[in-house]
Order: structure tokens, then sequence, then C-alpha cells
């Protein structure tokens, strides 16, 4: 596994909890559907960044936790709880490999767009010994395999490559995505009964201000990374897309992707 270093994240946290787009609704009915949840148990999220998905479960358990290494994204989680007004919600920071003690048991292990980060043997194979009988885990991302970039998405890429370069940051290093698929690594855990399953599509609105505002939540993108030289990024950008459509409307179709296992006990 690459270590990244603990700076993966830093500075982003105020633009993911505002510019993130949020998970569809199919998502949660997905998986209330999928693990039969009532109200009852207990919900991990892995990487949960500013709880963006966790909260959204309020109303399916009895207690939830979201463990993330990076503690701004947790100030952002903690501020978003108190708005919401949940209070069965506890933030932990630290790695999933590093707070097993700390975990208890688990009707739902959840991992959203955070699991490419994390040793992920290591981490299913922990998940499960948390996980009661007849529970899961659920890994979520976009699925991109149907969806080619649309014209303004290579723009944003162009200009991004000019400014920071054409390899991709990740903190201390540059990003290695995983050579096996995440359905294919989960299979060769204890867990049973693994699923894929694409969620329908969905149309995400952006303008120059919310792409721009997203590319700062990125590990890639952070706003630190550009320097004395970010006024002159975002003018460059903010040009280019809107002489793509000046009507400052961008919109992209996205699909969820849904990978589960079960513990059958």
């Amino acid at each position: 596994m690459i270590d990244y270093g603990k700076d993966l994240f830093k500075g982003t946290a105020w633009y993911y909890a505002r510019y993130r787009p949020l998970y569809p609704a199919s998502l949660i009915r997905h998986l209330v559907d999928k693990f039969a949840l009532d109200g009852e148990g207990r919900l991990l999220d892995l990487g949960c960044g500013t709880g963006q998905l966790v909260l959204r479960f309020q109303d399916w358990f009895e207690d939830i936790v979201g463990i993330d290494p990076e503690p701004e994204m947790l100030e952002e989680a903690r501020r978003l709880s108190l708005e919401h007004r949940v209070s069965h919600v506890q933030w932990l920071e630290g790695k999933a490999e590093d707070r097993a003690g700390d975990l208890g048991s688990y009707r739902l292990v959840t991992i959203a767009k955070a699991f490419h980060w994390m040793d992920r043997e290591t981490v299913l194979d922990l998940m499960y010994r948390h996980t009661v009988d007849r529970g899961g885990i659920a890994i979520i991302g976009n699925d991109s395999e149907k969806h080619e970039p649309l014209p303004w998405q290579l723009k944003v890429n162009e200009v991004v490559a000019k400014w920071l370069g054409k390899e991709r940051r990740a903190g201390n290093s540059t990003y290695q995505p995983p050579t096996e698929r995440f359905e294919d690594t989960l299979a060769k855990s204890r867990y049973q009964n693994i699923e894929k399953h694409v969620l329908p599509p969905y149309a995400v609105k952006w303008t120059t201000e919310s792409i721009i505002g997203n590319l700062y939540s990125t590990s890639f993108g952070a706003r630190r990374f550009f320097g004395d030289d970010l006024e002159r990024f975002e003018d460059e950008l903010r040009s280019a897309l809107l002489a793509i459509n000046p009507s400052d409307e961008f919109v992209e179709e996205q699909s969820i992707a849904v990978i589960t296992g079960m513990k059958l006990g």
C-alpha cells in the first residue's frame, strides 16, 4: 500500500462539505432494502469525510460512527451533524486499521469513494470481524464505465494539467490507482454473496463556481497546490468554461455503483 502521508486532504474539507454532489436517494433506498434496515443496530462509515453519506442514514440506525484520518473533515462533519440535529453519531479521527479496538460491532459498514486510499485487504478482514451476523459491507463509488468525459470536463482537465502538471498529485506522492476491481478484492475476503449494483443515472448540475469548489475538495486539486498562481488559474478556468457555455450551466450524468457483501454467520 502506498503511504500518501498525513496531508492527503489538507485544506479541502470546507469545499468538500459545500461542493461535493449529494448522494442520490436511490442509494439510500437500495441499502435500506438490501440489508433490511429497520432503525436498529449500528452503522460504521469508513473514510467518512464531512459526513454527507452517513448523516443520510440517521433514521435507519440506533448509533452511527464515522471515521476519517483528516481532522478538518471531522470538524465539518460535527458542524453538519449539529446543523441537522443528529445526536446519535460519533466522529473518530484515524484510519480504520488503527482504530479497530474502538469499533465494536456493526450491522452495516459503508465505504464511499474512499476504498482506493485504504489497505483494502486488511480493512476487509477487520470489518468482517466487526460485522454482526446477517450484516454486511457496502463499497460505493461512481460508475464511470458508461460515461465519456464531456467537453467542459476535458477542458477542466486540460487547464488543471497546465498549472499542476499531468501527474495526479496525492499527498506527498502521485496517485496510483488500484489494479484490481473492488468486487474482486471483496470476493477474496470472508464476506459472502458479493454483488455489484449500478443505480439509475441522475443529472448533476454545475456552475463555474461549483466546478472550481469541487476541484478544491479533491486530493489532487487543493488550493494550496496553486500557490501564488491561484487567482490566475481561476481566471483562466472560468474564461475557458464560459467560452464553452456562456450561460454558466453545465450538466453531468452520474451513476453510482454499489458493491455489497454479507456476513452469513
